[in-house]
């Protein structure tokens, strides 16, 4: 028996590749699956199936792609509804791999679809449990995106402690668990950076694991959750009706685009991504454009600010442009129309005009905020933990809604947690017409060492 956990930093994300006796199962793959083809050549092994724990909504699965290219068998757990061919297992199925074993457990809550696959090992021994968004290392899947008409958060948040109850915490303290997502996902609130523990471990350290009433477990995992991303409906649309495939949109999307093609995109109204660093983007980039760099959580905030329905063209680097779509497919960009041959030289060559972004080291930022408004762009809670004294709050998130209330003729200092999402937020209030914005490099972590500052 073999087990490789795949984890895709940029999603937060765990896929699975499990293998015995030259069969293979793959959980929950991410949608650019040439490494789960890679991995079963190099091993000489067939992909038997693939599970999904559910329908996922911050990111598009590789599964249909999967299925197409190994024959492998697409296995959803009950209530699962699909147009497209899958096997609805029912709860307590067994699924037999190689000489191991995969019992299913419907685990609904998070999703009422969602379920666990407990791995059994060529003695029957109870070995590790594939636990998607049920149950994550430190947290529990959030109980708030399924919710319908006659289907509330707390409706599913109590489903979810049934489930955990009656399903997982029976299984001995020795199994492994290994969940869909680590710290960075917003699919719940509390997760840790830790990928791998066991049901012992979450049994004593686990926060929501310690409520032995429903009322207590409803209470503790609905409060201070934070709003859903936007795009999250998005691709829980695609996972279940389907989508382009992955070699579509990398044709697509490496179309190489001469000024004169790109500029009538831009005019057109597509919308441009410029994939490289902050530094780079500060030095010229083009005015329009969203700074959402590929050394950051690249496809979860391009996809949180940018309608995924729209056409996209890309700025990136030509060594970094196949990541630069992978990335954004990954989180449901389907209509990715090319990028600019040449880069941001060529538009310059061309005689279009540049935009810059003054940047400051954190040294200089005390001095300047006695003349300037602070902007703090990081999450609530980040702002609520400790902030700079009089900062503004405004989220990243919520910019592009916070822009029309903030005065354009106002010098602001912009900073997040490490300087990412503030030359984002930068790039945002430039396309509102704001031009006195001035970007803190190395951002809140690096201010909170200054002591001229005051920090509350």
């Amino acid at each position: 028996m073999y087990i490789e956990q795949i984890y895709t930093k940029c999603l937060a994300q765990g896929s699975y590749y499990i293998e015995s006796d030259g069969e293979a199962v793959i959980i929950d793959p991410i949608r650019d699956i040439d490494i789960y083809i890679q991995k079963a050549t190099e091993r000489k092994a067939s992909i038997k199936y693939i599970f999904e724990t559910h329908f996922h909504a911050d990111f598009v699965s590789g599964h249909i792609d999967l299925a197409k290219k190994t024959g492998a068998t697409i296995v959803y757990g009950p209530n699962a509804k699909t147009e497209y061919a899958v096997k609805i297992a029912s709860d307590m199925e067994e699924i037999t791999v190689g000489d191991v074993s995969f019992t299913v457990l419907h685990t609904p809550g998070h999703t009422m679809e969602s379920t666990c696959y407990l791995l059994k090992d060529h003695s029957g021994k109870d070995h590790a449990i594939f636990t998607g968004d049920t149950l994550f290392i430190g947290d529990v899947g959030r109980p708030d995106l399924a919710v319908k008409s006659d289907l509330t958060q707390d409706d599913l948040a109590g489903y979810l402690f049934e489930s955990i109850q009656t399903k997982l915490l029976p299984l001995p303290d020795d199994v492994i668990v290994y969940p869909g997502h680590g710290a960075g996902s917003a699919c719940g609130k509390n997760m840790s950076k830790e990928t791998v523990s066991t049901i012992g471990d979450q049994r004593k350290n686990n926060y929501a694991l310690q409520h032995k009433t429903k009322d207590e477990f409803v209470q503790s995992i609905t409060c201070g959750l934070s709003k859903a991303p936007s795009y999250f409906s998005f691709d829980v649309k695609l996972n279940k009706e389907g989508y382009r495939s992955i070699d579509e949109l990398r044709s697509q999307g490496s179309t190489p685009l001469s000024v004169e093609k790109f500029s009538s995109y831009a005019q057109s109204g597509a919308l441009i991504i410029d994939s490289r660093t902050p530094d780079e983007y500060e030095k010229g980039a083009i005015p329009g454009s969203y700074s959402v760099g590929l050394n950051g959580q690249y496809a979860v905030w391009a996809a949180s600010l940018i309608p995924l329905d729209k056409d996209i063209i890309l700025i990136a680097n030509e060594h970094q442009l196949a990541d630069a779509i992978d990335r954004l497919a990954r989180v449901g960009f389907e209509q990715i129309k090319g990028y600019l041959k040449g880069g941001i030289d060529a538009w310059k060559d061309a005689g279009k005009s540049v935009q810059t972004v003054e940047s400051i080291e954190p040294i200089e930022f005390a001095e300047m905020s006695k003349t300037r408004t602070i902007l703090d762009v990081r999450k609530p809670g980040e702002f609520g933990t400790a902030h700079i004294k009089n900062a503004v709050h405004a989220s990243l998130e919520e910019l592009e809604h916070i822009a029309p209330t903030l005065t354009k003729s106002e010098p602001y200092l912009i900073h997040c947690a490490g300087g990412y999402r503030s030359m984002i937020a930068a790039s945002i209030l430039k396309q509102h017409g704001f031009d006195h914005v001035i970007n803190v490099k190395g951002g809140f972590g690096m201010l909170k060492q200054d002591n001229r500052l005051e920090i509350v």
